[in-house]
């Protein structure tokens, strides 16, 4: 029913006119809004803490930008394969491309840990278009037919997506040494090798891979927020992070990184919230620090 529903969304937006598809998008957003199911209510809650204390009024007008921009994301995933190649490049914006393009000039390879924030798809695809074909990884979910779906939409746009298995980190250690850019989404981790941080003033689990993979493979490491622009995305990179001469051993070294990947998603989700689509739980209270107690959220 999963892949039904996909794949006749996918065929549908692709045929409607542009301008009716997002006005269908934004719909779609405020009648979520309206049945307030679980998922909105997590990300309402996730949303009153970066946002600070906001008044009800802020925090619902939020809640409506935040889930436009997630509806957004849909619609752009159903039809970007119509896009032409001169739109998908002419609609992004890249700050720090200067130091994006000095570390893959290195030839050592590049780790960029980024949230899920804005259309992280086109921003791969844009850097594949530009030359640099990037290396990601994808949960390998049910039922297969969807997952074999996005993995063919994620590889037709130039990119390589390896399944998070136990192999996993040989083939990203194996692609760094052959000085490629490898894109991982790290705002989120339920698993039991999560590493704490303080993010936002309470604990979250962030996925160890990022800081693992830059101090066994020596390639440097940036942070990128992607928000939305009017007629596309800002990429918007983050000056290297310090992975060499780190005190302590190797568990405490991965957490001191881990910790500043989250500072630098901190910065970037509180200037633009509503393009961060995070309606999964993801701060963790004393109460309920077992990760497999929401592993379905």
């Amino acid at each position: 029913m999963s892949f039904l529903i996909y794949s006749f969304a996918w065929h549908l937006i692709r045929l409607m006119p542009e301008k009716s598809a997002y006005r269908l998008g934004d719909w779609i957003a405020r009648y979520a809004i309206s049945r307030d199911g679980r998922r909105v209510r997590r990300l309402r809650e996730n949303l009153s803490i970066v946002m600070g204390n906001p008044t009800e009024r802020e925090l619902e007008s939020m809640l409506e930008s935040a889930m436009r921009s997630n509806l957004r994301y849909w619609i752009d995933t159903f039809r970007f394969p119509n896009w032409s190649r001169d739109r998908m490049r002419s609609t992004v914006k890249v700050h720090n491309r200067a130091v994006f393009d000095d570390l893959m000039g290195q030839g050592n390879g590049l780790i960029v840990a980024l949230p899920h924030a804005g259309n992280w798809d086109h921003a791969g695809a844009f850097f594949c278009a530009e030359g640099f074909p990037l290396v990601t990884v994808a949960e390998h979910l049910k039922p297969e037919r969807l997952f074999r779906k996005f993995l063919a939409y994620r590889e037709a746009m130039g990119m390589e997506v390896l399944d998070l298995d136990g192999k996993v980190t040989a083939q990203l250690e194996k692609r760094l040494r052959e000085g490629r850019l490898i894109a991982l989404v790290a705002d989120r981790d339920l698993s039991a090798g999560g590493v704490f941080v303080d993010f936002f003033g309470k604990k979250a689990k962030f996925p160890p891979g990022p800081a693992k993979l830059a101090i066994t493979t020596g390639a440097s490491l940036i942070t990128a927020y992607v928000s939305y622009t009017e007629a596309g995305i800002h990429v918007d990179f983050s000056e290297p992070i310090a992975t060499s001469n780190r005190s302590g051993d190797i568990a405490k070294q991965v957490e001191a990184i881990t910790q500043d990947i989250a500072w630098n998603f901190e910065r970037g989700i509180r200037s633009l919230p509503q393009d961060w689509h995070m309606l999964q739980r993801v701060f963790i209270d004393s109460s309920t620090e077992h990760p497999k107690e929401n592993q379905s959220s």
